[in-house]
């Protein structure tokens, strides 16, 4: 009896002691925070911030049902699927695959429980942004926050010294902003003036100095009057606010008037507004629009999403209301994860939305690393190219490879989707397991008109795939515009359809394929690391 007793205390002990193990247990998240310089000792710690700094983060939480998205997707971009372009509204990919409101109830009473201030909140229950003090961050994910020497640039950044934790009894996805390690730069290059002036390359465009406007990429790549975006919207991502008085001094010296309405929206409190008296450079900004406007010079809106943080910039584009199908993005920068946004990209993709991302201008991919979003597999990779027109708002004459073109293997290691594996198969120079880009390709070469900072306009001394993104997200708000006169829906995804038409007989009717030139790789018949699959085709894809 005494042994049975003995044995029945023991158990229940043994329950309470498993009990308070699970209590107290620490959940991971699903990504990776900390940086391989700080996890191997390469860079140096020099200091601790100061217990009572404040820093403002976002705790994002993970994706439900995310097979089946994943499935769901297959379909919603299969012709022969009954759920083809059955795009889903914010509210439906919410229900469907958006954390549940109780999860998010929690996440919100974790972070107000540790002293975090609430200070922004998203309509799909992905992001909570808040702010707190480094006392609070690392007693609610338990890190010891550093200060270290950057390993490769003259500066130091903070970061946390382990993968934070919580004692949430559930995974969340990411906490965004508990480093500084890699800071967002465009991919813009001012050409070395000491070897060639400017004025060598002026081609057939129709700004000064034969400069390139963006109404002369429309005739290039286009080259038709009926179709000028009517209906539809592009949405940019910038790190960095505007002076719009920068569009308007572009458009006066062009001899030309901007319709389209301009929103500048802060996503998480960065100013919108950027003056080179106080050091700000808004040329990416400025030339992002000029490019996208004068492609479809009749979008019922432009919006410039403006942000300090991706992830609130990505979450914004995909819970807007109402959503910018067409999407671009210059950027590039480099997460201690390359799977952090995925969430976003595939809202976009479940949305109807298409990313147009910048491949970068430092060539191969694998030797110039730092090209994150770019080979990321659900935005569409934008290359650069050299083009020359027939004249001053002419049509197109020839093209070749720009040689500074981002292009190649996924130098993050991410899988090769889907709907590229036909593709790589026929391709001497791909990868057969992992994303290859770029996807397409415009003109990227120094022979643009740009102002900007309040104080210049320059001519051919710019350029960079930079101004091919936003081009393409022009381009793309043209089509979707064709299809709602037609009755159908928008493209949605395009990569999909592009690499099925790249296969197909209609290929060469629709697109550019860029066959002289190399940026590392050459141009070859068909897809290449690039320029993709080219440019597109005036009177081709769209009408």
């Amino acid at each position: 009896m005494h042994r049975k007793l003995l044995t029945l205390s023991l158990t229940f002990v043994a329950s309470l002691t498993l009990l308070s193990a699970i209590g107290n247990a620490e959940s991971r998240l699903l990504t990776t925070h900390v940086r391989d310089t700080v996890a191997y000792g390469e860079a140096r710690l020099v200091a601790h911030p100061p217990a009572t700094q404040t820093l403002r983060l976002v705790i994002a939480l993970p994706l439900r049902n995310e097979s089946n998205l994943d499935s769901f997707l297959g379909d919603l971009y299969d012709p022969t699927s009954s759920s083809y372009r059955q795009y889903l509204t914010v509210e439906e990919f919410t229900a469907k695959y958006g954390p549940t409101q109780e999860d998010y109830d929690a996440v919100l009473q974790f972070a107000r429980e540790n002293g975090f201030t609430v200070v922004g909140t998203s309509r799909n229950r992905i992001n909570i942004d808040v702010t707190g003090s480094i006392q609070n961050i690392e007693k609610a994910f338990h890190v010891v926050m550093g200060i270290y020497q950057h390993p490769t640039e003259n500066r130091t950044f903070f970061a946390p010294d382990r993968e934070p934790t919580t004692n949430l009894p559930f995974p969340l996805w990411r906490i965004s902003g508990l480093d500084n390690y890699s800071i967002p730069r465009p991919n813009l290059r001012r050409r070395d003036e000491s070897n060639q002036p400017p004025q060598s390359l002026a081609t057939t465009g129709s700004c000064p100095a034969a400069s390139f406007c963006g109404s002369d990429m429309r005739a290039a790549y286009y080259g038709g009057t009926k179709l000028t975006g009517k209906g539809q919207s592009v949405g940019l991502l910038e790190y960095a606010g505007t002076d719009l008085a920068d569009l308007a001094t572009y458009y006066t010296n062009a001899h030309q008037t901007n319709k389209v309405p301009v929103t500048l929206k802060s996503v998480d409190g960065t100013s919108t507004s950027c003056l080179a008296s106080q050091g700000c450079d808004d040329t990416e900004q400025t030339l992002d629009m000029t490019q996208a406007l004068g492609m479809a010079p009749g979008l019922a809106s432009l919006v410039m999403y403006v942000g300090s943080d991706d992830a609130p910039l990505f979450n914004a584009m995909a819970t807007a209301s109402p959503l910018n199908l067409n999407l671009s993005c210059s950027w590039y920068w480099r997460p201690a994860d390359p799977t952090v946004d995925d969430p976003y990209f595939k809202e976009f993709a479940a949305q109807g939305q298409t990313l147009f991302d910048a491949a970068g201008d430092n060539r191969d991919w694998q030797i110039s690393g730092s090209i994150w979003p770019s080979d990321d597999a659900y935005l569409v990779s934008v290359g650069g190219t050299d083009l020359v027109t027939t004249g001053a708002g002419g049509a197109w004459k020839s093209e070749t490879v720009w040689a500074d073109s981002g292009g190649g293997i996924s130098p993050n290691s991410i899988p090769i989707p889907s709907w590229q594996t036909k593709t790589a198969a026929g391709c001497a120079s791909c990868s057969k397991t992992l994303r290859n880009g770029p996807d397409v390709a415009a003109n990227s070469n120094f022979t643009f008109y740009v102002c900007a900072d309040q104080t210049t306009c320059t001519a051919n001394l710019y350029g960079g795939t930079s101004f091919a993104a936003p081009m393409w997200a022009g381009w793309l708000a043209l089509a979707n515009q064709a299809e709602a006169a037609a009755g159908k829906k928008p493209l949605g995804f395009i990569n999909p359809q592009l690499y099925a038409l790249g296969l197909s007989a209609n290929y060469t009717k629709d697109m550019h394929d860029i066959t002289t030139g190399s940026n590392g790789y050459s141009a070859t018949t068909g897809y290449d690391l690039a320029t993709g699959w080219g440019s597109p085709k005036a009177g081709g894809f769209i009408k």
